[in-house]
């Protein structure tokens, strides 16, 4: 089946965060929505079939979650990743947020320090804040060829005893996709410390220009005996209204303590449509993602291709997987709340501010660019409209 990935679909109205909430987060409601992390594309047809056929039923009771709910995850990460987890130690969860707080209370103790590796997902250090933890920042190094791990300083704060290390694989902003020698020796790192990792993999099927994503725990099998991973394709297929994620556990008895917590919270029971809405895009959706990655990969290249042709002032660096562009704004000579102001009130962009995202964010933005193409030439006009006028 072909998807028309250039189709134009009005969300407005639809209790979509994305939209419907622009007037509470930029201050008017006619910004161009490039922030929060969801697609502006229908998803794969055999979802959809699965969740129209649920709806037909008419009856939604309690449901409970089958066997092959997590064959299908773990068929969908032997094939596209080469990695066959144990569905035994998965555990299911409303998304891979709600996952690592659980992860970080039962894992953790308050006052306990969490390694992470800023500019990151601003929800980590927001989980760890909450539980009363406290982040350790390692902050990723900017170079000419991108961003990289600074291993001295990683060995420095891993020798602070950090209870946990929370990756973010591929990294979100900055795009980078872990190889297989960094992989190794972050591991082998925590493992002389003694740190137990997380491994964030959410954005791990969006993968750019031929990249081939490495879970974590396939390193060796002593890397997954410490390594705990969340999964979702919820983020894969725009599914994440659907809330569902699954946690893979190195052994049984972390499993139990992690499904301890929300039996705890009463918390256990499956969403009635994202059993078939997940099962089927692990079962069906491939040729859907294989239509949507070279997409948005055309996308990220329009992007980068206009900023450094037309407005060089903000550097775009490409990254190698998500549809998330790393805006370097820096060059504006603007502060954080200027540059916000700038992008919502004079080019009409609602984007994710850099600071949000901790150490050196500060002076960038993050555009989401799965989109339809026309949706980003306009944006690109309208930026570099204001840019000029500025100048």
């Amino acid at each position: 089946m072909h998807y028309d990935f250039d189709a134009l679909h009005d969300r407005r109205g639809t209790n979509a965060l994305k939209y419907d909430a622009r007037k509470a987060v930029f201050g008017r409601d006619d910004v161009i929505p490039l922030w929060v992390a969801d697609m502006d594309f229908q998803t794969a047809q055999p979802i959809i079939d699965a969740v129209t056929q649920k709806a037909a039923e008419g009856i939604y009771g309690y449901a409970m979650r089958p066997d092959s709910y997590f064959d299908a995850v773990r068929d969908w990460q032997a094939k596209r990743n080469a990695w066959s987890p144990d569905t035994t130690l998965m555990s299911v969860c409303p998304g891979v947020v709600p996952a690592l707080a659980g992860l970080v209370q039962q894992f953790s103790n308050v006052g306990d320090a969490i390694l992470i590796q800023p500019p990151v997902y601003p929800q980590f250090e927001s989980v760890i804040r909450t539980a009363n933890r406290e982040p350790l920042a390692c902050p990723l190094v900017e170079r000419d060829d991108g961003y990289a791990i600074d291993f001295d300083a990683f060995e420095a704060a891993l020798a602070q005893k950090p209870a946990l290390f929370i990756l973010c694989h591929p990294h979100n902003p900055v795009g980078r996709v872990w190889t297989r020698e960094e992989l190794a020796r972050m591991s082998d790192r925590c493992a002389a410390h003694g740190v137990r990792l997380i491994a964030d993999e959410i954005h791990a099927d969006l993968m750019l220009r031929g990249q081939r994503h490495i879970p974590m725990a396939s390193l060796s099998d002593e890397t997954a005996a410490r390594t705990i991973t969340c999964l979702s394709g919820t983020k894969t297929f725009n599914l994440a209204g659907l809330h569902a994620s699954t946690v893979v556990f190195p052994n049984a008895e972390d499993k139990r303590r992690f499904d301890a917590l929300w039996e705890g919270l009463h918390f256990t029971d499956s969403n009635a449509f994202s059993l078939p809405a997940m099962e089927a895009a692990f079962r069906q959706g491939e040729d859907w993602l294989d239509q949507l990655l070279p997409y948005i990969e055309g996308n990220v290249d329009y992007v980068c291709d206009f900023l450094r042709d037309e407005i060089p002032g903000i550097r775009a660096r490409r990254p190698d997987a998500t549809y998330l562009v790393w805006l370097d704004c820096r060059g504006f000579g603007m502060d954080d709340d200027a540059l916000s102001r700038f992008m919502v009130e004079k080019a009409g962009l609602g984007l994710n501010a850099g600071r949000a995202f901790g150490a050196n964010g500060s002076g960038f933005m993050r555009l989401n660019a799965a989109c339809p193409r026309s949706v980003l030439e306009t944006a690109m006009r309208q930026l570099k409209a204001a840019v000029d006028a500025r100048v």
